[in-house]
């Protein structure tokens, strides 16, 4: 079982997980037959599972909640340049 956070994609920590893989049982890269390669990775899942718990967020929805409230009251004060018309220049007759 991988705990992964809520508000984190789970892509990321899927990826993650496999970088720990990669650095903790691949990287030694000395198996003398794939029973062994096995064996490891059992050992990582074992130890893993027992030290692995669920990760507190400290970032909450109210948080979420006021962050989006400052970002809309910025964007409200200051007109987004992409969306502002060019003047039109006259052209020669």
């Amino acid at each position: 079982m991988v705990h992964t956070p809520v508000h984190a994609s789970w892509l990321n920590q899927v990826e993650i997980f496999f970088s720990i893989v990669q650095r903790k049982v691949v990287s030694p890269n000395d198996f003398t037959g794939l029973d062994q390669v096995q064996d490891r990775l059992a050992a990582l899942e074992h130890r893993y599972n027992q030290t692995t718990r669920p990760f507190q967020w400290k970032f909450t929805t109210a948080d979420l909640d006021d962050l989006l409230t400052r970002i809309k009251r910025r964007e409200q004060k200051e007109p987004d340049p992409r969306h502002e018309h060019q003047p039109v220049l006259p052209t020669a007759a």
